[in-house]
């Protein structure tokens, strides 16, 4: 029976760190902008250089322990290991929850979203199951010899940093965000008729003037008591409103795309029933010098041979991008939005999407951008 339970404790965690360290490795870019918000949280902003490597090096590690847990390689030091990081896990998930800090962990990346609380309980049930491992960790039995495991961890090490390196440098995998290929980006912007939206309830403090009784109440209670008749009771302060049911959310909520003179130009450019190249750099300090050249000559032969229209989208203030345009010699139209949608639009700096209609066809990588004849092939001819 204890062995069992050993067995049963020993595939869940491992199986579970090595999903959650694939989730994230799968785009290590969005987990270290979560990484970043740590940092601020904790006032540590002089790692944000460094998010990306942790990210890279965080997703791994739990990837190669959750490995060497499943075939038993060096089975106590990785048990102190995975003891050390669930607590770890744990104390972040519970400060974001209790102090209302970030607001989504990124435990499961984009594929899971997971509020603090629900991720807090998750570790706790992990460290539970962990805690046990470490009671029992030195009947943990490898399911090799010691050599062939060494060598295992070694090709489990090189294969979980090699596909974060991948996904950083050719997108991820598999796409979860709300712009991956296939989605309609006007469509993913509206709520539907009928949808609920948010419940909020609304709390009242209440003063009586002569007996000085103080009373707290909610909206309903103070709407159904009458409560608001009695002139001898007045509300102190500001009402305190409160999110009790969480309604319809559209996936995309944040995009507005503008001209330099501030006007809206969402519904033209995605709405467009002809292919539009949307080239997107959100910030052009940090952005591949050589990649917008290349990008701009590929825009070039589309504009001239097949009127494509070709959209520059930057988070960067317009006179920044007016400038970057005139060195660049861009031929696209410049636009501008926030930054937050445009690193969610494509895991790249610069990246470029295929549109049509509002539907996002294909996005690429500046590091696997296609070739003109590509595009013209698979997409234009037809």
């Amino acid at each position: 029976m204890k062995n069992g339970l050993v067995w049963f404790c020993r595939i869940a965690v491992g199986l579970l760190f090595i999903f959650s360290g694939l989730i994230k490795a799968n785009d290590p870019l969005g987990f270290s902008y979560k990484l970043e918000e740590y940092f601020e949280v904790f006032h540590t902003t002089w790692l944000n250089g460094f998010a990306l490597s942790l990210s890279i090096l965080l997703c791994a590690l739990e990837m190669i322990l959750g490995f060497a847990l499943l075939v038993g390689a060096r089975a106590v030091k990785v048990v102190w290991g995975l003891l050390l990081l669930i607590i770890f896990f744990g104390f972040l998930t519970f400060y974001s929850a209790y102090f209302k800090v970030v607001q989504t962990c990124g435990c499961f990346g984009d594929a899971i979203p997971l509020t603090p609380w629900q991720s807090f309980i998750k570790d706790m049930v992990l460290l539970l199951l962990v805690l046990v491992l470490f009671v029992n960790r030195k009947s943990i039995k490898p399911l090799t010899n010691a050599k062939t495991g060494d060598k295992l961890l070694i090709g489990a090490t090189i294969v979980s940093i090699g596909f974060g390196l991948y996904t950083y440098n050719f997108l991820p995998v598999v796409d979860f965000l709300p712009y991956k290929v296939g989605a309609n980006i006007l469509q993913e912007m509206k709520t539907p008729l009928g949808a609920v939206p948010d419940e909020f309830e609304v709390t009242y403090i209440l003063k009586n003037k002569k007996t000085k009784e103080s009373k707290t109440m909610s909206d309903k209670e103070y709407i159904k008591s009458g409560i608001w008749k009695d002139t001898n009771w007045e509300v102190q302060g500001n009402p305190e409103s409160r999110l009790v049911k969480k309604g319809f959310e559209p996936k995309i909520r944040d995009l507005n795309i503008q001209d330099a003179q501030g006007n809206n130009y969402n519904e033209e450019l995605l709405s467009s029933p002809f292919y539009s190249l949307v080239i997107v750099a959100w910030n052009l300090e940090d952005t591949n010098p050589d990649a917008v050249n290349r990008i701009n000559a590929l825009a070039i032969n589309l504009t001239q041979n097949y009127n494509t229209r070709t959209i520059f989208l930057t988070s960067n203030a317009p006179d920044n991008a007016q400038k970057f345009a005139k060195d660049h010699k861009l031929v696209s139209e410049l636009f501008y939005a926030d930054g937050v949608p445009l690193k969610t639009m494509v895991r790249s700096n610069p990246g470029i999407i295929l549109l049509k209609n509002g539907t996002v066809i294909n996005k690429w990588h500046f590091h696997n951008m296609p070739k003109y004849e590509y595009i013209v092939k698979n997409y234009l001819s037809k």
